[in-house]
């Protein structure tokens, strides 16, 4: 039994997860970004304790409380790391920086309100009202999640704004995790408890798939801003001077 659980996929992920945090570590990413490593490690030491737990299976009420800690902590760190993404790509650019923040504060208040009114509406196949809560506090915290990340994407294609690249993987791998935690948080709503273990897959999956990308993108060499986009970045200064004589006009 216990030589199953180690070759599970569980551990597999623990394995890259153990990686991940080697990589963020050697390359002293956190003084670059302290939130995201505080994602990444968060995430691994919750996972120890969560398999631990599962293993040696001290409690259903001890597991059932780990793993909506787990969820939480994921959760807020995930939001964190959105807003740390989107303070890093603007950061040349103070005046753009203020009406993104301004867009993204009113994108939060549409997205709490989407996310309410679809969890209203949709039927709940959980047969437990404690567990059905959770999933649907989960299912409005991905929706603003996906949608902020979303409006980061679309927000810096408008204005051209250039991606480093190991910005714009964190950024690509957490996207995919979050979306596909958003369909299997929804599926587990609708379906109820007999989706369960598909979804585990699915979901460990894309978790899995999001630290490749992380890692790829951390460990390639950082490419130097090529003459072609010069122009780019003297258009966007000239568009952050004109905001911010808009706004302290």
């Amino acid at each position: 039994m216990l030589t199953k659980t180690l070759l599970s996929p569980w551990f597999a992920a623990l394995l890259v997860q153990s990686l991940l945090a080697t990589v963020l570590l050697v390359k002293r990413m956190w003084k670059k970004f302290p939130l995201f490593v505080s994602y990444a490690v968060a995430n691994f030491l919750l996972s120890i304790a969560l398999y631990a737990v599962y293993v040696l299976w001290v409690s259903r009420r001890a597991y059932f409380n780990a793993y909506w800690f787990s969820e939480a902590v994921g959760l807020f760190l995930g939001l964190a790391v959105v807003f740390e993404i989107f303070r890093h790509l603007l950061a040349p650019y103070p005046a753009l920086r203020r009406l993104a923040t301004q867009i993204f504060q009113g994108a939060v208040v549409c997205l709490l309100l989407l996310g309410g009114i679809l969890s209203y509406a949709q039927s709940v196949g959980e047969h437990s009202h404690i567990q059905a809560a959770f999933f649907i506090v989960e299912q409005v915290g991905r929706i603003l999640e996906v949608g902020l990340l979303l409006c980061l994407f679309l927000f810096a294609t408008v204005f051209g704004l250039h991606w480093r690249q190991y910005v714009f993987g964190i950024a690509l791998g957490l996207g995919i995790f979050v979306t596909v935690e958003l369909v299997a948080v929804t599926m587990r709503l609708q379906f109820g408890v007999v989706a369960s273990p598909i979804l585990n897959i699915v979901r460990s999956v894309a978790f899995n798939a999001s630290m490749v990308i992380w890692i790829s993108y951390l460990l390639a060499p950082d490419l130097a801003t090529s003459p072609a986009e010069m122009p780019k970045r003297a258009q966007l200064a000239q568009w952050n001077r004109a905001v911010m004589e808009l706004i302290y006009q």
